[in-house]
């Protein structure tokens, strides 16, 4: 129920459990989904890797955060990298928008990939320092800069229509990279269909995380779900058998109980 999009408090009310035993066992789920990701996810054969963040918030949005409150509370970014063949997620971190968690996020996709890659960012500036930091050379690396119009922004439109695209700037920072291939769409896809699964990634609800735990944990149960269980609409199998990982697309038993 929680990955087709459903809150804590509608799986609650359908159940009959009580929120915190649903919580506890997605607690469990997360770290069984840790352990898996962890050891499947090594020596990809990943040729194309596209980067991006995608925003949320723990228990408040971070003009409201006070100077007594957890660190843990307020904005968190969602880092999120996949294969533009396989639509494999090799990794992903949740942190901070800065350098630490960017340069933490780059180096394990370092270390799971088994070749040279061609990288595509957002403009983020912590990526132009990061990517030479933890891949060196052995990188075809560009970003990929979008601009938007501010038009309709002072309205209650504004509010609810985003803007249109106005330009796409393209940097080659290492490397050689494919132009054809230097490209954001398919993660800022992914971001998407996050948002539509995740009901915690729902704007303008009720059902934001209230702990960072369980955001860490909903998020790791839904990427290996996705990579393992989830038929890919356009590969008619799962990333994870796109990629070779698997032969068969796994049940949720298999992936939280094997």
């Amino acid at each position: 129920m929680m990955l087709e999009g459903m809150s804590i408090r509608a799986i609650s009310r359908l159940t009959g459990l009580h929120k915190n035993t649903i919580l506890a066992l997605l607690e469990t789920a997360g770290e069984r989904c840790r352990t898996v990701m962890d050891a499947r996810m090594q020596s990809l054969p990943c040729r194309r890797i596209q980067c991006d963040e995608i925003w949320t918030f723990v228990q408040k949005k971070r003009r409201n955060v006070r100077s007594g409150d957890s660190p843990e509370v307020g904005d968190q970014w969602i880092y999120v990298a996949i294969d533009a063949d396989t639509k494999l997620i090799p990794t992903f971190r949740i942190g901070k928008r800065v350098r630490p968690d960017t340069w933490a996020f780059l180096w394990d996709l370092y270390q799971r990939l088994a070749n040279r890659v061609q990288l595509t960012t957002d403009g983020l500036n912590h990526y132009t320092v990061a990517v030479p930091e933890c891949f060196g050379t052995e990188v075809d690396f560009a970003q990929l800069q979008k601009m938007f119009g501010n038009w309709w922004m002072d309205t209650p439109e504004g509010k609810y229509s985003p803007s249109g695209l106005t330009g796409v700037i393209s940097k080659v920072r290492l490397g050689n990279p494919d132009p054809e291939h230097i490209s954001t769409s398919f993660v800022e896809r992914q971001n998407l269909t996050m948002r539509m699964q995740l009901r915690r990634f729902t704007r303008l609800t009720n059902a934001f995380s209230k702990k960072l735990g369980n955001l860490k944990a909903a998020v790791t149960l839904y990427f290996a779900w996705y990579n393992f269980c989830r038929i890919h609409q356009t590969l008619r199998v799962t990333p994870a058998m796109e990629a070779g990982l698997t032969d068969h697309a796994w049940s949720l038993e298999e992936l939280l109980v094997s």
